[in-house]
């Protein structure tokens, strides 16, 4: 019996990065299709039905981010950027754009495979899941991707859902910023602690602030917790 590839569109415009990756991919056993514009992206996108995308940021014609917040309109397909860029206002802007990790170039293959992998294996997942969880008002459906608060539906970005996630699954339990980082991206993984500041912010302006009730307590010293009372 064929065996099924897990598919891996790679969306990069420099020629010698493309030809690297698509080669070790290969190589490790994936079916590939390389895109170097942002337009051809989205056309391989539609065309390859891949099952992770890897995207570069800085891309001619149409930006990866632009890239990438199109495919959000019609498909929860994994995507890890790959670029360039790796201050912390970049990471935020990717992933709050959609992007599931985020790696700055240069980078070792060991590291994108594992990265990889983690995101593959995390949708597995996550996909495999179809209970209810539900704190007071707040309610998930993790199949579906869907939160409501009172009865309406909540507008979260693929990484403000993840974070909630956590929180609604260990209710009353304290995470640290470098628990969430790991929970979210995967152990190893280096993204600035702040990050995890900013996406609390955004959950606490959604939730909090909009019922005027807290759900997500600061534990000072130690980090941050989902209060069911």
């Amino acid at each position: 019996m064929e065996q099924n590839l897990e598919k891996v569109l790679i969306v990069e415009d420099d020629p010698g990065i493309s030809e690297f990756i698509d080669l070790e991919l290969k190589h490790e056993g994936f079916e590939t299709c390389v895109a170097n514009t942002g337009r051809k992206a989205l056309e391989q996108f539609e065309k390859f039905n891949p099952n992770l995308i890897l995207l570069d940021v800085m891309l001619p014609e149409i930006s990866g981010l632009e890239v990438l917040r199109r495919i959000r309109k019609t498909s929860e397909v994994p995507v890890i950027m790959v670029t360039a860029k790796g201050d912390t206002y970049d990471r935020v802007n990717g992933l709050d754009a959609g992007a599931d990790d985020y790696i700055p170039k240069p980078f070792e293959i060991e590291e994108l495979l594992a990265r990889m992998r983690a995101v593959l294996r995390r949708t597995t997942k996550e996909n495999s899941s179809d209970s209810v969880l539900k704190i007071r008002d707040l309610e998930m459906i993790p199949q579906e991707m869907s939160v409501t608060l009172k009865g309406e539906t909540l507008n979260l970005s693929k990484t403000e859902f993840f974070m909630l996630k956590k929180f609604m699954e260990n209710p009353d339990t304290v995470f640290s910023r470098n628990d969430l980082i790991e929970a979210i991206w995967g152990a190893g993984h280096y993204i600035d602690i702040n990050t995890i500041d900013v996406y609390i912010g955004y959950l606490r302006s959604k939730i909090d602030n909009s019922v005027k009730e807290e759900y997500i307590k600061t534990v000072r010293g130690c980090g941050y917790k989902m209060v069911t009372k």
